[in-house]
């Protein structure tokens, strides 16, 4: 089997190259600035290229000639300041991948989508399957341009039935190695990140009914490899067990106890330091936190019959522990974090 991986040295990206390189897959890996051609990285045929610049889908489909399937993780999250930027890389860039995958007839499409592409879901309402509208939580721009993604995905599949097309919609996605990274995503250059679970805290604010679920990096990617093989199109939630609230953070963070904090409090003083800029998180992120739905995994138990290899609050405590450690990987996306930093980042 032959694959393209676009986002190839990031997050999840990089967990993928560990996973097929076990299976003996051959891997093109894409991404706009190249991993030092070490460990996971060595045995890989790398392209530089910016899925959103010009003549993107030539060279693309260039590139995609002889794959038996795309995966598409590229994505960015940051910088937040520049929402333009985001939008052309992240919804103008899947369009180039999926036009470029039908320019060289590619079979399968694997797009790495996420519950924040899920419309708002009350809390205390269930868990929800596949079937849940992938509409977005409008205040998060993150969350609008997966739907918009999702929605394109509606019409290529209407539109070009030679083309599989599986969207995966993954949890929170950490690993030790991503420590670095999520701090510079989410806390900026001012958080001392190196007393995290050092410096044991009496309390730990959280919004009030705080819940949410992780998966880890391997078993996301062990999801996808099982994809890779079965081709089954549609969609499948994935996260590790068991769903997390503010009293699994508090743990993580070596806190003594935590305190429920009203939820429109929170959002006002995380919109107050942004414009501030004393943080990189946009402010509809909580929105989007506060909003996204519980999954349930069993299609992906059913179909691909895949179990998580982790509990999620391992999976919480290695990134705490990764941040702290300040870990990291030879590539731009997941280096590791020295001194100040600023947010400019992406695969």
């Amino acid at each position: 089997m032959k694959v393209a991986i676009t986002g190839a040295s990031g997050n999840v990206g990089t967990a993928l190259l560990r996973r097929l390189a076990a299976d003996g897959v051959e891997v093109v890996g894409i991404c706009r600035r190249l991993p030092e051609p070490v460990g996971v990285y060595a045995d890989v045929r790398w392209e530089s290229l910016d899925v959103a610049g010009p003549g993107a889908v030539d060279r693309l489909a260039q590139v995609f000639a002889g794959v038996d399937a795309v995966v598409h993780t590229a994505w960015l999250i940051q910088p937040a300041r520049d929402p333009q930027e985001l939008t052309r890389v992240n919804v103008s860039g899947t369009r180039n991948v999926v036009q470029a995958a039908l320019r060289a007839g590619v079979p399968h499409l694997v797009h790495l989508s996420s519950v924040g592409a899920y419309a708002t879901h009350p809390i205390g309402g269930g868990r929800v399957d596949e079937s849940w509208p992938a509409a977005g939580i409008t205040p998060s721009q993150y969350s609008r341009e997966k739907a918009t993604v999702e929605a394109r995905l509606d019409e290529v599949e209407r539109d070009h039935p030679e083309l599989v097309v599986t969207r995966v919609r993954p949890a929170l996605v950490f690993q030790r190695d991503s420590g670095s990274e999520i701090a510079r995503y989410f806390l900026g250059a001012l958080v001392p990140t190196r007393l995290l679970r050092r410096v044991p805290l009496p309390v730990l604010p959280v919004p009030q009914r705080l819940r949410f679920q992780v998966v880890h990096a391997d078993d996301l990617a062990d999801a996808l490899a099982r994809i890779l093989d079965v081709v089954p199109g549609g969609a499948f939630n994935v996260a590790d067990e068991p769903l997390l609230t503010g009293r699994d953070l508090a743990l993580a963070l070596n806190a003594a106890r935590f305190r429920g904090v009203d939820r429109r409090l929170v959002r006002a003083l995380a919109a107050l330091t942004y414009h501030a800029r004393l943080h990189p998180v946009q402010p509809g992120w909580l929105d989007l936190g506060y909003g996204v739905p519980v999954m349930d995994t069993t299609r992906a138990r059913e179909v691909l019959g895949w179990r998580p290899a982790h509990a999620a609050r391992d999976v919480l405590v290695e990134l705490v522990e990764g941040m702290r450690d300040h870990a990291g990987t030879p590539s731009a996306a997941l280096r590791r974090r020295t001194g100040l930093v600023t947010s400019r980042t992406g695969t």
